[in-house]
């Protein structure tokens, strides 16, 4: 299971890097383990802001 997390935050890493530094750059896979830390970070970040509110208002939203 966190071999396919890695997995894809690696490949959306390589994309975004891939905006910036060429693919055959010797620093492309430096690049990419920081744009990879990057994004984690900003994940971590949401999940752990994430207002009780909004979870409030969409539960309240969903009709059972």
């Amino acid at each position: 299971m966190i071999g396919w997390i890695v997995r894809i935050l690696m490949i959306a890493a390589g994309i975004v890097t891939g905006w910036f530094v060429a693919k055959d750059a010797p620093i492309f896979g430096v690049a990419q383990v920081m744009v990879a830390l990057l994004l984690l970070t900003f994940i971590v970040a949401v999940l752990a802001f994430w207002p009780h509110r909004w979870t409030n208002a969409l539960n309240r939203s969903v009709k059972h």
